[in-house]
């Protein structure tokens, strides 16, 4: 259903449906814009949203069975170029004629959970909801300028997920709440980190997967509609 693309500088993956929808940044974990996160668009368009997942890594991609370089991938990500990169691509999805509505939804999983969450910090002018999946901030110099995220948030952790845990989860919650934001994170028993990642059969957990989905629907529609 999508296809790759080009804008300025930077590559991505873009899926749209018919006809003009909903716009939804879609930011990679650290394995990079692999086939998981393409079909991740691709679901968001068969619901009638447009998605964009820019490509951070520019190209390169960590199998699953690497996790270590994956971790190093993700710890060397040079971030004002993925600052320029994010922020380039919601202008280019805001702008794009398949794109309906004012602003866009960030949806973020692993450590994408935690850089939409820096967007929504960089753009609060176009980031309208912020969606992160066990997101967290393993970067000093990407941390959420909280006081500029003006969107509402909606989180999904998992109960057993020791790297982005569920302690993150409130502690995140309260620094929203603490400024007025609008802010709810779901906590799912017996979920991992990833659960959501039907590609990783040894993380995927198919019911808190599938009720995120349906949450993360019904709130970017809520927001966006």
């Amino acid at each position: 259903m999508g296809e790759s693309v080009e804008f300025g500088p930077v590559r991505g993956f873009l899926a749209a449906g018919e006809g003009a929808g909903l716009g939804v940044v879609v930011i990679q974990e650290w394995w990079g814009l692999v086939p998981h996160i393409r079909e991740v668009c691709d679901r968001f368009a068969a619901e009638g949203f447009t998605a964009l997942a820019p490509d951070l890594y520019e190209g390169r991609t960590i199998p699953n069975r690497e996790p270590d370089e994956a971790e190093k991938a993700m710890m060397a990500l040079d971030l004002p170029r993925a600052a320029r990169t994010l922020t380039t691509a919601v202008d280019h999805l805001v702008e794009h004629p398949a794109v309906r509505g004012h602003g866009v939804a960030v949806v973020g999983f692993c450590m994408g959970g935690g850089l939409a969450l820096w967007l929504a910090s960089l753009r609060p002018d176009q980031v309208k909801a912020v969606v992160p999946f066990y997101g967290a901030f393993p970067w000093e110099e990407a941390q959420p300028a909280w006081d500029r995220v003006l969107a509402p948030v909606e989180g999904h952790y998992g109960a057993d997920d020791d790297w982005a845990t569920p302690e993150l989860a409130r502690e995140i919650e309260a620094q929203l709440r603490a400024r007025g934001r609008e802010v709810r994170m779901f906590v799912y028993p017996g979920a991992g980190h990833a659960f959501s990642n039907d590609s990783r059969p040894e993380a995927f957990n198919e019911d808190a997967a599938r009720q995120a989905w349906v949450r993360t629907l019904e709130f970017l529609r809520a927001k966006l509609g």
